[in-house]
C-alpha cells in the first residue's frame, strides 16, 4: 500500500481505517489530502482483506473543512485553475461515495464546511454529542457547491436549505435530528457502537454488501420503477446462483454460520 503524508492507513481483522492525519491544522484538507482520499477509496475494491471501511481523524477534530492557506492560494487563481482544484474535491467525494465496500465515517470536534462532504458520502456516520458541526460556505461568500449532492441525499432539500443558508453551527445531537448522522453519542460510547456496526458487517456476505450498494444506486439515483422490476429481477437470480448466495442460503438452512465468516476472522 502506498504511503500518504496526509494520511493514516491502517488494516486489520477486515477493517481499512483511515485517519485524516493533520492535527495540527485540525486535518483541513488541501490538495494532497483530496487527491490521497481519492487514491485510497479507489483502491479499496481489490482490496480482498477488507469488509468495510472506517473514517476518521486524529487529533481534536474529525476535519475543520479546507485549509485556509490553500483556499488563500486558489482564491488568486484564475477560473479554469479554480475549476481543476474543485474537481479534486468533487471526484474524492464521487469516490467515496462510490466505493463498493461499506463506508462509515466517525466524527467528532469540528465538521466544518467541507468535511461534512466526506462524512455525507459514506455510507453510515456517527458523531460523538460535542462534535460541531457547520455549513457555513456563505458566510465567507462562497457555497458548498461540491459536498451539496451528498448533503442533500442526507437530510433532504428543506434541513439543506436551513444549515446551509444560515450557515449555523449545530452540536451532535441536532446533527442526528437532521439526519446528518445515524447517531450521536457520548464519547465513551462511540467506540462500542461502531464495534457492533462493523461485527454486522462481517456477519454479511461480502459480495453482498457490494451487490447492495449498487442495488441503492441504482434504484435511488437511476431507474424508473418500470425498469427497476427487471433490474431487481435479474439481480437477485444471479446472486442467488453465484457461490456466494448459495452458501449463504445452504448455511441458512443447515443452521450454521457461512464460510465467509470463518474466512473474515482469520
Amino acid at each position: 500500500m502506498n504511503t500518504y503524508k496526509t494520511i493514516e492507513t491502517i488494516t486489520a481483522e477486515g477493517v481499512l481505517s483511515i485517519c485524516l492525519n493533520r492535527p495540527e491544522k485540525h486535518n483541513a484538507f488541501n490538495e494532497t489530502m483530496l487527491q490521497e482520499l481519492t487514491d485510497i477509496f479507489g483502491r479499496v475494491g481489490g482490496m480482498d482483506d477488507v469488509v468495510c471501511v472506517v473514517l476518521r481523524g486524529n487529533g481534536k477534530s474529525f476535519c475543520a473543512g479546507v485549509d485556509l492557506n490553500w483556499m488563500k492560494d486558489v482564491a488568486l487563481n484564475t477560473f479554469e485553475k479554480n475549476y481543476r482544484e474543485s474537481l479534486y474535491l468533487a471526484e474524492c467525494f464521487y469516490t467515496i461515495y462510490t466505493c463498493p465496500k461499506p463506508t462509515i465515517a466517525i466524527a467528532h470536534g469540528s465538521v466544518l464546511g467541507g468535511a461534512n462532504g466526506l462524512l455525507s458520502a459514506c455510507d453510515m456516520a456517527y458523531c460523538t454529542d460535542d462534535a460541531v458541526f457547520s455549513l457555513s460556505e456563505v458566510k465567507i461568500g462562497i457555497v458548498p457547491a461540491c459536498i451539496s449532492p451528498y448533503v442533500i441525499k442526507r437530510i433532504g432539500e428543506y434541513g439543506a436549505r436551513e444549515l446551509m443558508l444560515t450557515g449555523r453551527r449545530i452540536n451532535g445531537k441536532e446533527a442526528e435530528r437532521y439526519r446528518l448522522v445515524n447517531r450521536s453519542l457520548l464519547s465513551a460510547d462511540i467506540e462500542e457502537e461502531i464495534k457492533g456496526i462493523i461485527s454486522q458487517l462481517k456477519s454479511s456476505g461480502p459480495a453482498a454488501l457490494s451487490h447492495c450498494k449498487t442495488l441503492i444506486d441504482q434504484v435511488s439515483n437511476s431507474l424508473t420503477l418500470k425498469e427497476a422490476v427487471d433490474f431487481t429481477a435479474r439481480m437477485i437470480a444471479e446472486i442467488r446462483a453465484s457461490e456466494e448466495g448459495q452458501e449463504g442460503m445452504k448455511a441458512f438452512l443447515e443452521k450454521r454460520k457461512p464460510k465467509w465468516m470463518n474466512q473474515v476472522a482469520k
